[in-house]
Parts: structure tokens; sequence; C-alpha cells
């Protein structure tokens, strides 16, 4: 699964999903990607079920780029904690994901392939997604 080697902090803040994406909002290695539409957290156990159903419906043809990292560590406390006494453990690994972002590209696949792989990737992910083709992609005649 996916998460850093190491990191500054061992704990961050919550903070808050505004806006739409800054960056990461165009395709750039993949002829094709899913695009997010909503604001949400994504985890790494999300974006590793996501890769694996897409790397098996291609039958390992093609490229599979993940454009999203998980660094953002999240905290919890055990159940029926009391109040205070700090901060909770980290738990897992999530990425912050705005809207318009480019969670996944493909490359290297038909069209139709492409399309099938990057909806079974988009339905274990927690955000609504658009499929996005690059624009100087040409679909091959025959």
């Amino acid at each position: 699964m996916l998460q850093p080697k190491r990191v500054r902090f061992r704990k961050v803040q919550k903070g808050r999903i505004k806006g739409n994406a800054g960056r990461g909002y165009r395709l750039a290695q993949g002829t094709h990607g899913i695009k997010a539409l909503d604001a949400s957290r994504i985890t790494a156990r999300q974006i590793e079920a996501a890769r694996i159903s897409a790397t098996r419906y291609m039958k390992r043809e093609g490229q599979l780029w993940i454009r999203i990292f998980p660094d953002k560590p999240i905290t919890r406390k055990p159940q029926e904690v009391r109040m205070g006494k700090g901060k909770g453990v980290p738990e897992f690994w999530a990425v912050p994901v705005r809207p318009g972002r480019i969670l996944f590209e493909v490359g290297g696949v038909a069209h139709d392939v492409a399309r099938e792989a990057l909806r079974l990737a988009a339905q274990k992910l927690p955000v609504r997604t658009r499929f996005v083709v690059a624009p100087e992609w040409v679909q091959p005649s025959g």
C-alpha cells in the first residue's frame, strides 16, 4: 500500500478541502483518465483497490499511472475513550482530493478497454468521477 517513507511531522491537523484543484487537472502521461468531481479524502486502501481492479481488467496491457499519493496521516482514538488526553495515534494514510483532480491515467490500450478499466477503478473510490480523454488523442482507424 502507498505511504510515505518518512514524514516531517507524525500527526497533522484535519484541514478543509475547499475550492477546485489548482494543479494536476490535466492529463500528463496517459491518453485516458478519470477526474474527481467531488471533494473528499481518499485512503491508501481505496487507491490500491482501484489500481488492482483497473490492472486486472487491462490484463497487463498498456500502463496505469496513479496521480495521487496518500501523504496525510489520519489519526483515531480508540473506541469508548474519554475526551481529552491528547490526539490519537496515526491510523491510516489519505490524500485530500479537490474537484478537477486527475486520479488515474491509462495509456497504450484501446478506448473501450480504458473506459471500462477506469469505470471499475472509479467504483472503488468515494468520489464521483468523469472519464476524460486527451485532446491530442485520435481514435485509430480499423
